[in-house]
């Protein structure tokens, strides 16, 4: 699991949120032709959730949305 499309864990297409706050716990999201790839900035070697461009779209809209609820 080295890289995602053209996305690899040291690659400078990496960004880390703008709404990280000083705790370093950090989300770091790389778009790539293939989709959006997500990973913890803490442990950016240790995996990472890769979505389609309209999953990731459809993420965001639940959160700002105020996520699942049931």
């Amino acid at each position: 699991m080295g890289t995602v499309g053209n996305i690899g864990h040291n690659s400078r297409g990496w960004r880390r949120s703008s709404h990280s706050g000083g705790g370093n716990d950090c989300v770091e999201v790389a778009f790539h032709s293939g989709g959006v790839a997500l990973r913890d900035s803490k442990h950016p070697f240790s995996g990472m959730l890769v979505t389609s461009r309209p999953g990731w779209s459809a993420m965001l809209a639940a959160v700002r949305a105020g996520g699942q609820r049931g």
